[in-house]
């Protein structure tokens, strides 16, 4: 509350789900997630992408380092 008071008559569950969902998975398996965690955390804090090219970069270096580039590029049969 604003005036620092407690709403006692509410409750708030708190979730706490360790389990990676399908976006972890994918993110892991490129083997960029902290690359990718800092250049979002970068966005989230700046919320302008310009400002976060050192992070894009860095995530940048590290997909085409790990073969992401190749296994994620189109296929025409």
């Amino acid at each position: 509350m604003a005036d620092g008071k407690v709403d006692k008559g509410k409750r708030v569950e708190i979730v706490n789900d360790d389990e990676p969902d399908e976006w972890d998975k994918r993110i892991f398996s490129t083997g960029c997630a902290v690359e990718n965690a800092k250049m979002t955390d970068c966005y989230y804090e700046k919320k302008d992408w310009r400002v976060c090219k050192k992070e894009m970069e860095a995530f940048r270096e590290c997909w085409k380092r790990n073969g992401n580039v190749q296994r994620t590029e189109e296929r025409r049969i």
